[in-house]
């Protein structure tokens, strides 16, 4: 059970740069998180990323890309690489934080809350895969979880929906 106290505004991640940033900064943005990966079949789903990025950022909105390599081994490079390659193939301009772990004893603490909140089909608590999906509310609360399988335009009535 979730602590209904807790938000996502109570943790901090580390950008790509190195630069550690407290969730609390976007106090008040409707917020999509999502677990990355370079080397995925989803990988093209950053440019569907990028596109409701821009769509809604002026009125509140962001993505967050967490990148992985949990899942085949699918993101290898180094967080300079990971940013040159976002960067290079889909302009991206969101925010892309250091490689974490999303599974496991090493967790990132977001990602522990994040799949407590919001479990997956029958309960089970783990990320299925790279491209997993939580949208987030104003009050920093979880909404949904979508399946990386959900492109992300499918997304774009559940975000003007928090808007």
């Amino acid at each position: 059970m979730v602590d209904p106290r807790e938000s996502v505004y109570d943790f901090a991640a580390q950008l790509l740069d190195g630069r550690e940033v407290c969730l609390d900064e976007f106090r008040g943005k409707v917020l999509l998180i999502v677990n990355t990966a370079s080397k995925c079949g989803f990988t093209p789903q950053y440019a569907g990323l990028e596109q409701l990025h821009r769509a809604y950022a002026d009125r509140g909105f962001s993505v967050f890309g967490f990148p992985s390599n949990q899942f085949g081994a699918q993101e290898p490079g180094s967080e300079a690489q990971i940013g040159a390659f976002c960067q290079k193939n889909y302009g991206v301009s969101f925010p892309l934080f250091a490689k974490i772990e999303v599974n496991g004893p090493h967790t990132h603490p977001l990602y522990r809350f994040l799949k407590r909140a919001k479990p997956g089909i029958f309960g089970t608590g783990r990320i299925k895969w790279n491209f997993t999906k939580f949208l987030i509310d104003r009050q920093g609360r979880v909404t949904s979880r979508y399946a990386p399988s959900t492109v992300p335009m499918a997304l774009a009535a559940a975000i003007e929906d928090l808007l």
